[in-house]
């Protein structure tokens, strides 16, 4: 769902920038200094979501598919590391490897960095507390946090490109594409981020969330 440069209008880039800047800044704020743990784990992390993330399909219609991640960050990171592990993985893509497009980058984090690790954080934590800590209640959690993470991303890049003026699609196209499509991707993301945090808890089941 990387977009690239020329799908955003002045507008558009004006206030995903504003938006993310925002967040970025609060992030900074509630993260504070970091020790080496958590920067080695934040560098592993972003090392190992960058893979995840250069399988891209294109979709017609609408942007690229791929795995995100998003949710996964917000359960082991918090939504504060994980939006700065996400935004590092989305910069380097951006810069190096021209996966999304600068004018862009600002929507890029906001979808993927900021709304996508929140909403998986959120939907992990809200069903682990219905359903319980337990296997069965981490899995659901883990599974609700990978699906919702990649959706609702998804859903903001077919906001963001259907209502700007330079994209050859409005938005009663690129909604539903966007959804769609990663409404289906999201069923193995959210198995992956269901199996990947079963197995951490099952290697050491003391482990806490590193929120701040």
């Amino acid at each position: 769902m990387h977009i690239p440069d020329g799908y955003l209008d002045p507008f558009m880039v004006l206030i995903t920038f504003l938006l993310t800047g925002g967040y970025a800044a609060v992030s900074y704020k509630r993260v504070g200094k970091l020790s080496m743990d958590r920067v080695s784990l934040l560098s592993s992390f972003a090392a190992g979501i960058f893979v995840a993330q250069m399988l891209n399909w294109p979709l017609p219609g609408g942007t690229s598919l791929h795995l995100v991640g998003g949710g996964l960050a917000g359960i082991l990171l918090g939504p504060y590391l994980g939006f700065f592990a996400m935004s590092l993985v989305l910069v380097i893509q951006c810069i190096v490897f021209h996966d999304g497009g600068i004018t862009a980058l600002g929507a890029n984090i906001l979808n993927m960095a900021i709304l996508g690790v929140v909403t998986g954080y959120l939907a992990y934590k809200i069903a682990t507390s219905i359903v319980g800590t337990n296997s069965r209640g981490r899995f659901i959690g883990g599974f609700l946090a990978g699906w919702l993470g990649i959706v609702v991303a998804g859903l903001a890049c077919g906001i963001e490109i259907g209502f700007s003026t330079y994209f050859g699609f409005n938005i009663d196209v690129t909604v539903p594409i966007m959804v769609s499509w990663h409404a289906i991707l999201g069923v193995i993301e959210g198995l992956i981020t269901a199996f990947i945090i079963e197995y951490i808890h099952s290697r050491n089941p003391d482990i806490s969330y590193l929120e701040v």
